[in-house]
C-alpha cells in the first residue's frame, strides 16, 4: 500500500493512504508526523482549521527525509471567500508549513462550516470563483502542485468547473462504510475529480455486530476493514491516528474484500446527502 499513488489528471502522482491530522493538537503534530514517515507514509493532510501547519512542517523536517518524496495537503479556511483573503491565506500556509510549494491545496468547504448542512440562499458561488482565482494564479506560479476542493457538491463543482480554465483535481469527502455517498463519488470519477475519502473510520464510530463479523471475515479490525472499503472504492484514504502501532496497522490491508461483501457494506451507508456534502 505505501507505494500505491493514483494519478491526478495534471499528471502529479498522489500516495493512496495518507495521514489525516484533523484534532491533533499542534503541539504533539511534529512526533506524531515524524512518527507516520518513520513507518513509511509518504502523504500528510493538514489544513489552517486544524492549527497544526507549523507541526506538520516541523515534523517533516526533523524526518530527515527528502521534501520532494512528502506529499503534503493543507486546505484554505471556509471561512475564507475573497481572492486577497485565499492570496493571504496560501502565503500563510507556505510560511507555517515552513516550505516552498504545496503539493495539494483544496477549498476546505463550498460555505463557512457554521452555514453547512443549514438551509440557505447563499451559495457563495461567486466568492469561491475569486478563492480559486488565487488557487489557480499560485498553481501557475509553482507554489501549489495541484489544487481541488473539499466538501463539495456536484453543483459546487460544476460551479469551479464552468467559470475557470483549471479544473478541481481533488474532492475530499467523508466516505466510510456508514457514510456512501455513492452518486457524489459517481459524478466526481464523471468530471475526472479524483475522490480522497477522509474520516474512513466515521471519527472512531464505525462499528457494530455486522461490521465487526465482515471484518473478522478477513482478518481485519475494524479500521482496517474501513481502510480497506475506501481503498477499494478506488479513492484515497485518510486514516487518522496519534499512535505508531495503529498507523502501521492502517496499512495493513493488503486483503482484498470480494465484490460480493463490497456491495453488502456499500448497502449500509449508501445515503443521498445534503448539498454541500460534510464538513471536517
Amino acid at each position: 500500500m505505501l507505494d500505491d499513488r493514483l494519478l491526478l489528471e495534471n499528471g502529479v502522482e498522489i500516495p493512496v493512504i495518507g495521514l489525516g491530522t484533523w484534532q491533533i493538537p499542534n503541539d504533539i503534530t511534529a512526533r506524531v508526523v515524524k512518527d507516520a514517515l518513520e513507518v513509511g507514509y509518504r502523504h500528510i493532510d493538514t489544513a489552517a482549521l486544524y492549527r497544526n501547519e507549523e507541526g506538520v512542517g516541523e515534523g517533516i523536517l526533523e524526518s530527515g527525509i527528502s521534501r520532494r518524496d512528502i506529499f503534503v495537503t493543507s486546505k484554505i479556511h471556509s471561512s475564507c471567500k475573497s481572492y486577497e483573503g485565499a492570496v493571504e491565506a496560501i502565503e500563510e500556509s507556505l510560511r507555517k508549513l515552513n516550505t516552498d510549494y504545496i503539493d495539494l491545496m483544496l477549498i476546505h468547504a463550498p460555505r463557512p462550516f457554521n452555514e453547512m448542512g443549514e438551509p440557505s440562499e447563499k451559495n457563495y458561488n461567486k466568492e469561491n470563483i475569486e478563492v480559486w482565482r488565487a488557487m489557480s494564479e499560485a498553481y501557475r506560479d509553482g507554489k501549489l502542485r495541484a489544487i481541488g476542493v473539499s466538501n463539495f457538491s456536484s453543483e459546487d463543482m460544476d460551479n469551479i468547473i464552468q467559470n475557470s480554465d483549471i479544473k478541481p483535481m481533488v474532492n475530499q469527502i467523508l466516505v466510510n462504510i456508514t457514510r456512501y455517498p455513492k452518486k457524489l463519488i459517481e459524478a466526481c470519477n464523471e468530471r475526472g475529480i479524483l475522490v480522497e475519502s477522509y474520516s474512513p473510520n466515521a471519527t472512531g464510530k464505525l462499528k457494530g455486530e455486522e461490521i465487526k463479523e465482515m471484518a473478522d471475515k478477513y482478518g481485519y479490525t475494524i479500521p482496517q476493514l474501513g481502510n480497506r472499503f475506501d481503498y477499494q472504492l478506488g479513492t484515497v484514504v485518510l486514516p487518522k491516528t496519534t499512535h505508531k502501532e495503529y498507523m502501521i496497522e492502517n496499512l495493513n490491508i493488503d486483503i482484498e474484500i470480494s465484490k460480493e461483501d463490497m456491495e453488502v457494506l456499500k448497502a449500509m451507508g449508501e445515503y443521498e446527502g445534503w448539498k454541500g456534502s460534510n464538513s471536517d
